[in-house]
């Protein structure tokens, strides 16, 4: 990979990624496995948004359908009410912050940016669940995160089967990232999906080999925060793994990633910094 492919347009602004970025997690759903992160009035939803901010979080991504394995099916229109209403009070409050949206789904993605100016949509799915999507996004001319998974959440854990996961997902990303920039979509990021249709060894696997992704002309975001390959792992609940969520990210920027989604963005701003103080000296 050139650094030139470490460069992302959002909101019109050019960011260089060659120095990794926070992704803080909002999520607008009564289901999220991650208990903390459900926000139960306007005041504390604003008051997470305004305290990642403050942390140093470049994106506040915001999702409206819970993609927890064996999550409750939600309805477009329910996204659609939930996400709209946060973002409501959000862009009034904080006008200059960078939205993004996840979402899989291409009318909840064109309602975002056309009329809130979500910077970047970022589909759980690949394109693989909603067909409009990608076009969707050419039309939009908004960035993209494209992750792997196989299947719906409801049913993700049960496609778990790979003759080599890691080659395997890396063909998936390659050949949808082809189709996106024939669409006329540069601004992509890819995302291999830690926890999606993988189990625990699959995930592992995945981070140790994480720097192939760099044969991927992309940006890479990797999402592991409190996630099941941490608890399970440990024994512990994802309310105790705010440790291995830093650990697991160190080794991520370790890999190449360029952006860290998570629920803790004080902790994974300071990994990075140390990261960077790090590779400085070992160039």
């Amino acid at each position: 990979m050139q650094d030139s492919d470490l460069f992302l347009k959002l909101n019109g602004k050019l960011y260089d990624l060659r120095m990794p970025v926070v992704m803080g997690i909002v999520n607008i759903t009564p289901d999220s496995f991650f208990a903390l992160s459900r926000y139960k009035s306007d005041r504390t939803l604003l008051q997470q948004v305004e305290n990642f901010l403050s942390e140093g979080a470049t994106i506040i991504d915001i999702g409206g359908y819970s993609t927890r394995p064996q999550a409750e099916p939600v309805s477009v229109d329910e996204e659609i009410r939930r996400i709209s209403e946060a973002l409501e009070i959000i862009c009034k409050k904080f006008p200059e912050a960078v939205l993004s949206v996840d979402t899989f789904r291409s009318p909840v993605a064109r309602m975002a940016v056309q009329e809130y100016g979500v910077a970047m949509i970022n589909d759980i799915s690949g394109g693989t669940l909603d067909q409009l999507m990608f076009e969707t996004i050419a039309d939009l001319q908004v960035a993209y995160v494209l992750m792997h998974t196989r299947s719906t959440p409801q049913h993700m854990q049960e496609q778990t089967q790979y003759e080599d996961v890691v080659a395997e997902v890396l063909q998936f990303l390659a050949k949808r990232v082809a189709q996106l920039r024939l669409l006329g979509v540069h601004d992509v990021v890819i995302d291999p999906g830690f926890g999606f249709a993988k189990n625990l060894e699959q995930n592992y696997e995945m981070m140790s080999k994480l720097s192939l992704f760099r044969q991927i002309e992309a940006p890479l975001l990797v999402g592991i925060s409190r996630k099941s390959m941490i608890y399970k792992l440990l024994g512990i609940t994802p309310e105790e793994a705010l440790n291995g969520t830093t650990a697991l990210n160190m080794l991520a920027l370790m890999g190449g990633a360029s952006i860290l989604r998570v629920h803790d963005v004080k902790e994974a701003v300071e990994a990075i910094r140390i990261f960077n103080a790090y590779r400085q000296l070992t160039k």
